[in-house]
């Protein structure tokens, strides 16, 4: 089992599947009710040939076994840092094996960021569009209860977020295993009216499509990647459960599922064009629609809470790690670490998707913009993929270049696939993400300057030790502990309360806390303690980047190297920036601008930091940009 289980309560390897079936194949796993229609509509609906609707089928089971089974399942998953996944936990690993952060490493994490979060916006939209769509084929009478209905529950759903999941996600996973089995039973009983549909194992069927339609094949192409969205969530979702229990659930469970899905699928549309239509919900008897559909309502409920907590959960990593400013982050649980709630992100995710339904109205419209976000996402993945296996695992160029760059070609294609649907709503995503890297590079870029900037001029802390032991100042009993970015220089706050108070403490903690770049630190990496005379102390301070920091907590370690400490008697000192634009053109006026806006909406370093805002003073000071 992996590092991350430490960070988790205990579970059985049966519960840890079963768990990894709610949680990570959410979005994967409910793709079947409109992957295929939505293909099948593109390529003509009921006029589809036998080749055609082959081809398709064909394309859609290759597209999962070449994607999730070998691109994920056995070789992304591989590259866990400490048990973590995701785009960050990649980029770190990269990041370690180049023993160095370029430019262009931080760049294509902050893309793969940007898009995973229009991916988040979309997916509850078109999940829940989808299953409600169903209630038209009950009776047609109830259509004009889709929309309101499917408002009602993505209203719903976000406002339950501030009360955590803990008690409702021990359900997920059997929901989900009701509905991959249901999947796989209706898909089963299908097979037999053409049995023919077995055919569509052989890839020559998805090349022989492909070929036959050239570039009108792109259009297919990119309504067949709606089956593989969510494929990134088992990498993304590995801390959670663990590398094996999701490989098993994959294998074992969702896999067979989906292929007997659409097999099945596929075998009705040939026996009945009129199916095409709907080939999913129309594959259930009269008497078991109206539980299908309830059932597919569950379930893509339950996917859209795996992207929204997937989106918190990203977010987190990116404050961490110095790519947005700080933001208030709540756990809505005390034993599981990964049950947060961020509430500016859940209201903005609220406001996007309520929009695109109101927008789009229908899943069939929607799916336009579905999938460019994911298939960029997924192309960051196999880039970053090889340059570890190249640089940071040594394996031989030929087997990486065998392995990767097939897969790498393919995710290509079904990109350019996707692009080809930016004027009809792909642009949605593309816009979200291109804002979010914005916002990003221009956090990362202003908070760069403004570190160069307060450098110039900088007292040294030995240099101010140097002075005090001359002019004696009063001395306060207790500590005092100044939060600061840089440990070798005077922090601000402590020559403000010294210019102003004319006092220092019995005993001065200067902290510096920093990200490492795994997504756990152990108590016993956690603090390097440097004394520097019999009053001043130097503490580095070190976090992981799924961690929420806890400063005083991770002060009462320093009893362990003899210092004393007592929260009762210490005093935190913290420096709050304020900025204003001056004629300085080391940064663009609008840059400018939106940098001081985002320094404002950030939260409190009291809260972030977890300090007892009883004994936390604040020291001002203003900066010119």
């Amino acid at each position: 089992m992996t590092d991350a289980t430490h960070h988790h309560p205990p579970m059985s390897g049966r519960a840890l599947v079963l768990g990894s079936i709610g949680v990570v194949y959410g979005d994967i796993g409910t793709s079947p009710i409109y992957a295929l229609r939505e293909s099948l509509h593109a390529a003509g609906g009921a006029s589809a040939t036998r080749a055609e609707v082959l081809g398709i089928i064909s394309l859609l089971l290759w597209t999962i076994m070449l994607i999730v089974s070998l691109k994920y399942v056995l070789l992304v998953m591989r590259a866990d840092n400490k048990g973590e996944g995701g785009t960050l936990s990649l980029v770190a690993l990269v990041m370690r094996a180049l023993a160095r952060r370029p430019n262009w490493l931080l760049a294509l994490g902050v893309v793969g960021i940007s898009l995973f979060f229009g991916d988040a916006m979309i997916t509850p939209a078109m999940s829940v569009l989808s299953a409600v769509e169903g209630m038209r084929l009950i009776s047609p009478d109830l259509a004009r209860y889709v929309l309101p209905i499917t408002l009602a529950i993505i209203v719903g759903l976000f406002l339950v977020q501030n009360k955590g999941t803990g008690k409702v996600s021990i359900f997920f996973g059997p929901i989900m295993l009701v509905w991959f089995v249901t999947m796989a039973v209706t898909g089963l009983l299908h097979i037999g009216d053409d049995p023919g549909i077995l055919h569509a194992f052989n890839p020559l069927h998805a090349v022989g499509y492909v070929a036959a339609n050239g570039t009108g094949a792109l259009a297919v192409m990119g309504l067949v990647f709606l089956a593989v969205t969510g494929g990134e969530a088992l990498y993304a979702d590995m801390g959670h459960f663990g590398r094996r229990p999701i490989r098993i659930a994959w294998t074992a469970i969702v896999l067979p599922a989906l292929a007997l899905s659409y097999l099945g699928q596929g075998a009705a549309v040939l026996a009945h064009p009129e199916m095409a239509e709907n080939p999913f919900f129309l594959m259930a008897p009269p008497w078991a629609l109206v539980p299908l559909v309830i059932l597919a309502t569950f379930a893509t409920v339950i996917a859209s809470q795996a992207v929204i907590s997937g989106a918190f959960s990203m977010v987190q990593q990116a404050v961490q790690t110095g790519l947005l400013p700080r933001l208030d982050i709540l756990h809505t649980s005390e034993t599981q670490a990964g049950q947060i709630y961020v509430p500016r992100i859940n209201f903005i995710l609220a406001v996007g998707v309520i929009v695109l339904v109101l927008v789009f109205q229908s899943s069939s419209d929607l799916a336009s913009a579905y999938g460019i976000a994911v298939s960029g996402d997924m192309v960051i993945t196999s880039l970053l993929a090889i340059i570890l296996f190249r640089k940071g695992w040594r394996w031989p160029l030929l087997g990486v270049i065998a392995l990767m760059v097939p897969i790498l070609l393919i995710e290509v294609l079904f990109l350019m696939a996707n692009a080809a649907k930016l004027a009809d709503g792909g642009y949605i995503p593309v816009l979200i993400s291109a804002v979010l890297c914005v916002l990003m590079w221009t956090w990362v870029r202003c908070t760069r300057h403004v570190v160069e900037k307060a450098r110039v001029g900088q007292l040294k802390l030995t240099s101010l030790i140097e002075m005090l032991d001359k002019s004696h100042p009063l001395t306060a009993p207790g500590t005092a502990v100044f939060l600061t970015s840089e440990s070798e220089a005077a922090p601000p706050a402590l020559l403000h309360n010294l210019k102003h108070n004319h006092v220092l403490h019995a005993q001065n903690f200067i902290v510096t806390v920093s990200v490492a770049d795994a997504p756990y630190v152990t108590d016993d990496a956690r603090i390097a303690l440097e004394p520097i005379d019999g009053r001043f102390s130097r503490i580095r301070m070190s976090f992981g980047y799924m961690e929420t920091p806890n400063v005083p907590k991770a002060l009462m370690l320093v009893r362990r190297e003899g210092k004393s400490f007592d929260i009762m008697s210490t005093s935190f000192f913290v420096n709050r920036r304020s900025f204003r634009t001056g004629t300085s053109h080391a940064l663009p006026s609008w840059q400018k601008r939106l940098y001081i806006s985002m320094t404002r909406s950030a939260s409190d370093a009291t809260d972030f930091y977890r300090l007892p805002s009883n004994r936390t003073i604040m020291l001002g000071q203003q900066m010119t940009l």
